[in-house]
């Protein structure tokens, strides 16, 4: 490996992945077919569960939210799931005027963790097309 590969690989390591690939190889058990369903399901879900959180008061928005950190788990969307975990502590926050500060920041990071996750999902997928098509 050249220094600048090596260079390249260091700096991987140091920066953590939106998506965690070791831990959604071991829970999609290597299966490139179900990795494939698994990340297009999290992203359908996600663009549910956001919506559904948008205007909802923070009870409701705390029990979607922990919908959601359970499937960011599941595929090691790490972000995503501490975003998740925040939300719903927000929303579990006693009311005072800073809380619904927290609860909309809370809201907001969400939103940005999901949509940094969709992008880089929508990236893993296209370079899983050829391997996906070389299988049939």
């Amino acid at each position: 490996m050249t220094a600048l590969g090596l260079a390249a690989a260091a700096e991987n390591e140091r920066k953590p992945s939106v998506i965690d690939a070791s831990h959604l190889e071991r829970m999609t058990l290597g299966d490139r077919r179900l990795e494939r369903e698994v990340l297009e399901l999290f992203v359908r879900q996600t663009t549910i569960l956001l919506s559904r959180i948008a205007g909802s008061q923070p009870p409701m928005a705390a029990a979607v939210a922990h919908t959601l950190k359970g499937s960011a788990r599941g595929i090691g969307a790490w972000r995503v799931a501490r975003a998740a975990e925040l939300l719903e502590q927000a929303a579990g926050a006693p009311s005072d005027p800073g809380a619904t500060d927290e609860f909309e920041d809370a809201i907001a990071e969400l939103k940005a963790a999901s949509l940094e996750a969709s992008v880089a999902i929508g990236a893993r997928l296209t370079a899983l097309l050829p391997e996906l098509a070389r299988g049939r």
